[in-house]
């Protein structure tokens, strides 16, 4: 799916709002899309946040503004 609207859930209780990913690959793996000058730990903290609220264990940033893209691939992993 992309640029797809989430339903947040926590536990057992539900967040009023829902959360609009990037992309998202087989309900496991959440790739978030960027292009920033450089990656910021907030980025990481937004991905990290959208990986507990729908229970993925593995993200990818992708920051497209950059020479080589492998220089802007970034893992986040939730309790891995």
């Amino acid at each position: 799916m992309c640029g797809c609207k989430f339903p947040s859930r926590r536990g057992e209780n539900s967040v009023r709002h829902s959360i609009f990913l990037d992309l998202i690959v087989e309900n496991k793996v959440i790739i978030e899309i960027k292009s920033v000058e450089s990656l910021k730990p907030i980025h990481s903290v937004q991905l990290l946040t959208y990986l507990k609220l729908t229970n993925c264990k593995l993200g990818l940033l992708l920051n497209f503004n950059v020479l080589h893209l492998k220089e802007g691939i970034k893992r986040v992993a939730n309790n891995l």
